[in-house]
């Protein structure tokens, strides 16, 4: 593996095809991997991982679904692109408007960045106007404007959060802390009448987990409704994961926008933006807002994500949310009783990791958990043959394919790692 990963970072830029796969936020060598089944990854020499990567999230049903397999595989020998409009696009827009209602209509595009870029750029055209509002510690994509940090714990315009992103592009993206209305009310009263559209998570998965706090995203929507600002709901994670119509479904909120991704394409690159056909047909060829994609809604990518849809039954997310729940009470009794501050917030089948004396509201929050032990732990559970993300901003993704007994045996792996890092410390 040492080979390999020397013969990467020669040719590939620090190694990896996306920074966080690098392990530096937690420090050692990441492995290659060979195979995965199920609950289960393979390096390439041979260690067996327990994963609650899952692809970030991609893999609800686990790896290598015998569903999704097969009808990859048939996909495949019809042909890998056409170019050309196909039944199975129609057939996946269809299923995903059966199951949110706020979708009419949907584009399918090839990843999150693309489906937050063509939303942002639907918004400014519909809205006249060119500002976007973000909250500090949300991901939406590698887009430019998207890339802005927040600032001092108060609303400011965004600076660049990458070398490469000009001050200009993103001097229109206005930044708030997550959960606090009381900056977001101050926030709109400086810029609505020049705001777009306002992007956020319904569960934000890319700070660690953060649920929204209650009547949050109520009052967003009111917000959004007073100023004829578009609000766009980021479901590129909780969507199809939380439940059948995702985070709008659990709260009850209806967005103008929406954004899917992770489960929809079932492993592949996939993803979407959807909304009432009013908005929708805004888009070329209808309307006068360009977007194109030489492989968007290509047939292996439509063949996974029907499969993985279709295996997805209302029974499928009680019984995952049930594993979530016995892990998460696990991680807390484990990682507790070894003396450690831990937080162990779950949303439905969402579960995230935050070693924390107190619980985490917003970003700022995020950032004062102990990345350094997150670390050290997360080495110890590798070392027993559990993988988690290699960075503490992210999730725990719990599949189908585990199941009770793997839950089982990772919290036996955790109360050992926690109390090897307790030790340490």
């Amino acid at each position: 593996m040492a080979d390999l990963w020397d013969r990467a970072q020669a040719r590939i830029p620090g190694g990896v095809n996306s920074p966080v796969r690098a392990f530096q936020a937690v420090g050692g060598r990441p492995f290659f991997v060979d195979r995965a089944e199920g609950a289960f990854l393979w390096d390439t020499e041979g260690n067996r991982y327990c994963d609650y990567v899952q692809s970030w999230g991609a893999s609800i049903l686990g790896h290598a679904h015998p569903a999704i397999v097969k009808a990859v595989q048939d996909a495949a020998a019809a042909g890998t692109s056409y170019g050309a409009p196909t039944e199975a696009e129609v057939r996946l827009a269809e299923a995903v408007a059966d199951r949110v209602p706020s979708v009419e209509k949907l584009r399918l595009v090839n990843s999150g960045t693309e489906a937050a870029m063509t939303a942002v750029r639907l918004a400014r055209a519909v809205t006249g106007r060119h500002r976007i509002m973000k909250f500090a510690g949300g991901y939406h994509g590698h887009v430019d404007a998207l890339l802005a940090q927040a600032g001092s714990g108060v609303a400011t315009l965004g600076l660049p959060g990458s070398a490469g992103v000009p001050e200009d592009v993103v001097a229109g993206t206005v930044v708030v802390p997550f959960n606090d209305t009381t900056v977001l009310d101050e926030a709109f009263a400086d810029v609505s009448d020049s705001l777009a559209a306002v992007l956020v998570e319904g569960v934000p998965a890319n700070m660690g987990l953060v649920p929204p706090a209650e009547g949050f995203l109520a009052h967003l929507r009111q917000r959004c409704d007073e100023a004829g600002t578009l609000l766009i709901l980021d479901e590129v994670i909780t969507g199809f994961r939380v439940g059948p119509g995702g985070a709008q479904e659990r709260y009850g909120l209806t967005p103008d926008l929406s954004m899917f991704g992770k489960v929809l394409g079932g492993g592949l690159p996939l993803a979407a933006v959807g909304g009432p056909a009013e908005l929708m047909d805004d888009l070329a060829p209808l309307g006068p807002v360009y977007q194109a994609g030489t492989l968007s809604g290509n047939p292996l990518a439509t063949a996974a994500g029907l499969a993985v849809l279709g295996e997805l039954e209302l029974a499928s997310y009680g019984q995952l949310e049930e594993r979530v729940g016995q892990l998460a009470r696990g991680l807390a009794e484990a990682i507790g009783s070894a003396g450690l501050p831990v937080q162990v917030p779950q949303v439905g089948t969402l579960l995230g990791l935050f070693f924390s004396e107190a619980p985490v509201h917003d970003y700022a929050g995020a950032k004062r958990a102990d990345a350094e032990i997150y670390g050290r732990f997360f080495h110890g559970m590798l070392e027993r043959g559990v993988f988690l993300a290699p960075s503490a901003f992210e999730a725990i993704f719990v599949s189908l394919a585990h199941t009770s007994d793997d839950i089982d045996r990772t919290i036996e792996a955790a109360a050992v790692a926690a109390t090897q890092v307790a030790r340490a410390s």
